[in-house]
């Protein structure tokens, strides 16, 4: 696609979910369309800043380096404990590849089935480990009061340009770098005086955004060359993620626009704070381990399931007809794709994956991010499936947030155990904020899709 095709295509996607949330706001006549643009326009702005002037561009891309850098610390304590990573194309054989004795040392075709195994054995000793220690070292940041620094450089310049009240600003700054359950201590001393409208952005900008133990994961998972992508798009996700939020629930109450962040620590002592990132990371990693391992294990029962009823039904053939042989038979993912490709489109998809983009954004959605990334790193592999670059690029910045069923509980729980008067509003909003954070994924999304046909090193 050309680049004005691109651009049409982007706006009209930005204009529907714009649509999408004013369909769902709770007073449509409250709606600050001031804020809703400036909003739109601050997205764009800072888009076209990270992506297309060189010297902003260079600037991320040493901080996503630096990033890559340091998650590679990482590997040093994962070898001690697991032992050294493979070389890339050979592999211990195991059950997936019998073509010599159980651990025999031999290189192997990049088949489907042998990716799968790869990307277990990275997953398992690669990946978890370095969320352990990315969780670390940002409570070592949080305790030296480096991240408050940059949280409230964030906030001051997105209270300004959008006239927000300072918690709301605060929280949607530490939703750039931190999780949706870490982010509320940012802002704990305003949360029980904080008004509805003011929550909703709070948990919104926690769905639309990814914490940095995520960050970490995404990065094992796709390649160094995705880092400045995952950094930009949570950057640029949270000013969307207010602006959906203000649709769904306008502010009607004067609020307190002051921004100060509190100058609680975490932990006693640096050690103390080691320890209890430590905890965290640890209590993270197999959080996501044992989600991936039922997740995936009920998918591909579904899987069976339906394709046990497209055999008989004679599913099978037309699916994989349909999709050009993408999707072998009748399965989950071929259900998503046909229902979010429409979404899709809108994001700027060219025609030939919509499906393929579809089933990952269903997958997200009604999973979580994670799947679905690792959906997108098989995809990216195999080369059968010949998923194009625009594709990649805006798969990408859609699955960056924690926006799936998952989360409203996840929030509910979180916030609540800082503030127990706010249990009522949290569980009021949990969907509405789901909506929101899902759209704003989407309009960050459909904004790179407007810039990059390809991810850019």
């Amino acid at each position: 696609m050309d680049l004005l095709t691109d651009i049409v295509r982007g706006l009209i996607g930005i204009v529907s979910m714009i649509a999408i949330c004013y369909a769902f706001s709770a007073n449509r006549k409250a709606i600050n369309w001031k804020l809703v643009l400036s909003g739109i326009a601050l997205q764009i702005i800072l888009a076209l800043l990270i992506l297309k002037v060189d010297f902003i561009y260079d600037g991320f891309k040493i901080v996503s380096d630096g990033f890559v850098a340091l998650l590679g610390f990482a590997d040093a304590g994962a070898a001690f404990l697991f032992g050294a990573w493979p070389e890339s194309g050979v592999w211990l054989v195991n059950e997936v590849n019998g073509a010599a004795p159980p651990g025999t040392v031999v290189p192997v075709a990049p088949d489907t089935k042998m990716q799968l195994f790869k990307l277990g054995y990275m997953f398992a000793f690669k990946v978890l480990p370095t969320i352990i220690f990315f969780a670390a070292f940002t409570s070592i940041l949080y305790y030296l009061g480096i991240l408050q620094k940059i949280i409230y450089v964030f906030a001051k310049g997105m209270s300004k340009v959008m006239s927000l009240s300072g918690a709301e600003s605060l929280a949607a700054a530490a939703n750039v770098f931190i999780g949706q359950t870490e982010a509320p201590l940012v802002i704990k001393p305003y949360l029980d005086k904080m008004t509805k409208s003011e929550i909703m952005c709070l948990m919104t900008g926690g769905m639309a955004t990814i914490a940095g133990g995520i960050f970490a994961l995404c990065v094992s998972l796709l390649g160094p060359q995705y880092a400045l992508h995952f950094l930009t798009a949570s950057i640029i996700s949270a000013p969307a993620a207010i602006v959906t939020a203000k649709i769904l629930y306008p502010e009607t109450m004067e609020v307190d626009r002051s921004v100060a962040v509190p100058k609680e620590k975490l932990g006693n002592n640096l050690l103390d704070a080691i320890s209890i990132g430590t905890t965290d990371g640890v209590k993270l990693a197999v959080n996501v381990g044992a989600m991936l391992l039922v997740f995936i294990s009920l998918v591909a029962m579904i899987n069976a399931i339906l394709g046990w009823f497209g055999g008989f039904t004679g599913l099978n053939g037309i699916v994989n007809n349909f999709t050009d042989g993408r999707f072998a038979t009748f399965n989950l993912e071929s259900i998503l794709g046909l229902i979010f490709a429409p979404v899709a489109w809108l994001l700027g998809t060219p025609s030939e994956d919509l499906i393929l983009v579809g089933s990952l954004l269903g997958k997200k959605t009604a999973v979580n991010e994670v799947v679905g990334y690792v959906d997108l790193s098989i995809m990216i592999a195999d080369a059968k499936i010949q998923l194009s670059d625009k594709s990649i690029v805006i798969a990408t910045y859609a699955l960056c947030g924690f926006s799936n069923f998952s989360s409203i509980g996840i929030q509910i729980g979180g916030i609540s155990a800082i503030s127990p008067r706010q249990r009522p509003t949290l569980t009021e909003l949990g969907l509405k904020a789901l909506i929101g954070g899902t759209i704003a994924c989407f309009l960050t999304a459909a904004v790179a899709g407007m810039m990059l046909d390809e991810i850019i090193l």
